[in-house]
């Protein structure tokens, strides 16, 4: 699959921060995290199943990564998906989705908006999600313990979890344990929206 425009632009209200492109955002936390654990780009290859020459691309904000890549990243370095591309937290933050152009999968036909991240001790991230009739999104498993609530605004959604199928449409909610493979589907004829928070259990 071909490697998506990938940025994401926060509107930050309380600290008159400007847009903030995520490729310089992610790069920066990258490199940190693997020099801060004193690993080399082949040590994390092999960790995360991601090729040295796309890491390093990353690394210097050369390439926009697709969800997928993001995820194997993230399992790999043990660290929740948005401290990829978290920055210093403000006091209060009001952010425009209309604003924030989505992380893309399957040619832009799953859309991921990452609202808030895992900053400041906070155990869980929260994203809005869109997805194109018959789209959808393999995910990586999370760390022990993960566990995932989703709420349909419109549309519904099928999830995947272990052979299992669970299905939720608008206005409904659902939970599941997120450190196996598991997976999406919009099965409808129209565009499923719906909000997704990830609970980290041992970031409590």
């Amino acid at each position: 699959m071909p490697y998506m425009i990938l940025y994401v632009q926060y509107i930050v209200k309380s600290g008159g921060c400007t847009l903030e492109d995520i490729n310089a955002v992610l790069a920066e936390n990258l490199r940190r995290m693997r020099e801060n654990r004193r690993l080399s780009l082949d040590a994390v290859a092999r960790l995360t199943g991601v090729s040295k020459s796309m890491l390093g691309q990353i690394e210097r904000g050369e390439v926009n990564p697709t969800v997928s890549t993001m995820w194997k990243i993230a399992g790999g370095l043990k660290v929740n998906f948005t401290a990829l591309f978290q920055r210093e937290q403000e006091r209060a933050e009001e952010l425009d989705i209309g604003s924030i152009t989505p992380l893309l999968e399957d040619e832009g036909r799953y859309r991921d908006f990452p609202l808030f991240t895992t900053g400041d001790g906070r155990p869980f991230e929260i994203l809005y999600i869109e997805i194109e009739p018959g789209s959808g999104l393999e995910a990586e498993p999370h760390p022990e313990g993960t566990q995932e609530f989703i709420t349909v605004h419109s549309g519904a959604v099928e999830v995947y979890v272990d052979g299992e199928t669970y299905h939720a449409d608008e206005r409904r909610a659902l939970r599941f344990t997120a450190d196996r493979p598991h997976g999406y589907k919009n099965p409808g004829d129209d565009v499923c929206r719906l909000t997704m928070v990830i609970f980290y259990p041992d970031r409590q």
